[in-house]
């Protein structure tokens, strides 16, 4: 049996790779094709287009690439429907993955999307486009539920796999030997995303950021995990021009966990690598920058007043969050400094870190894989009863 795949991004490829293994482990025969990253090919799946391709967030850098994006859609659904897999599972990267899905389920596909688009903080309308894309949608929050049950669209709640992963006490020692940090006063994580387009806006100001915190913490050190060849090659090539090489930064290639789990406190750019620094307890400033084209036209159809998931999760600011104008290398410094200052401010934040990790430990590779089962259980009987009728 073949199951189409579609990744588009660092966090979907990690969510895909578990899923691939947690299948596996009840049909060893299963064949993954698509678009999947180091983590998912590594399990096996078979990447017809570079996972980068997709990697490209907002209104104005996705016209940028605009056509490139198409062209791959195209082809894949061209691809798909000359070759049909037994089911479809788009991983996150809505914008291209709920067309792709569309396609596929009205030529009888059948379709799974998983990870909502966050549709309870903006774009709601697109719960119409969900409806026409999947024949069921599995969801890592419980709040969003609800929602999809409203809308009269199959849902399953799963958890969040790196909730099951990572322990609810990281060993923070264990991180820092195995990175061979060399007894620094203070440790802090530069996380400027795992995109290029990302890089573009997030390399200086991290850079700048870190120069920034040095003048009152002298004997810090930074930890920058980047997700990919192109974003490292991005990153040193900001240093480089901006005169940082000799700032006390350690590169990482991946390895975002662990520099989490090293860090004091992180620097995070708003996605999913906020949620994972909640759940490895690091107290973080959330960052984000954009176009301002982007930025305006996102705010607009904005329903919460915070983006980053350890808020939306508490429903409350317990994480500052600055973004866009806001987000300034002096700004950013201050904040972290403060959480480093201040310790009662950390405690306050492992503890409702902790709170949020309980809520999403569900054990969710048995969950999707019981949620993905019934699709490919009567894909099974279908073949078998065709089989069955064509020999009489």
């Amino acid at each position: 049996m073949k199951i189409g795949i579609v990744a588009g991004e660092a966090s979907g490829d990690l969510l895909g790779s578990l899923l691939i293994k947690s299948l596996r482990s009840r049909y060893p025969e299963l064949q993954f094709v698509g678009i999947a990253g180091p983590r998912m090919q590594g399990a096996g799946a078979t990447s017809w287009y570079a996972m980068e391709t997709l990697a490209v967030r907002g209104y104005v850098e996705v016209l940028k690439s605009y056509r490139e994006i198409a062209s791959v859609r195209k082809a894949l659904i061209a691809r798909f429907l000359r070759e049909p897999p037994d089911v479809f599972i788009g991983i996150d990267a809505p914008d291209f993955n709920l067309g792709l899905e569309t396609a596929l389920k009205r030529r009888g596909i059948p379709t799974i999307h998983y990870v909502s688009p966050s549709i309870w903080a903006w774009r709601g309308e697109r719960i119409r486009k969900i409806a026409a894309a999947a024949d069921k949608v599995l969801v890592l929050f419980p709040f969003e539920v609800p929602i999809y049950e409203k809308a009269g669209i199959p849902v399953a709640y799963v958890g969040h796999p790196v909730a099951d992963e990572i322990p609810e006490v990281p060993d923070k020692k264990a991180a820092r030997e195995q990175i061979r940090l060399n007894h620094p006063s203070h440790v802090i994580a530069l996380l400027p995303g795992s995109r290029q387009t990302e890089l573009d806006y997030h390399a200086d100001l991290v850079i700048e950021t870190a120069r920034e915190a040095l003048k009152q913490l002298p004997g810090a050190h930074f930890i920058v995990p980047l997700a990919s060849r192109e974003t490292r090659n991005q990153f040193e090539e900001a240093l480089h021009r901006l005169n940082a090489v000799e700032l006390p930064i350690t590169i990482l290639f991946g390895h975002t966990t662990l520099a989490l789990t090293a860090a004091d406190v992180a620097l995070v750019a708003s996605g999913t690598a906020t949620l994972e620094a909640a759940l490895l307890k690091c107290p973080m400033v959330i960052t984000y920058r954009m176009s301002g084209i982007t930025y305006q036209l996102m705010k607009r159809k904005g329903y919460l007043p915070y983006v980053g998931l350890p808020n939306i999760l508490a429903g409350e600011f317990i994480v500052p969050e600055l973004l866009q104008e806001h987000a300034t290398p002096e700004n950013l410094s201050r904040a972290l400094l403060n959480l480093i200052k201040y310790e009662r401010v950390r405690k306050a934040l492992v503890a409702r870190f902790t709170e949020i990790h309980r809520s999403l430990k569900q054990g969710n590779a048995e969950r999707v894989a019981d949620a993905i089962e019934p699709f490919l259980q009567a894909r099974r009987e279908n073949s078998v009863a065709a089989t069955a009728h064509a020999a009489r």
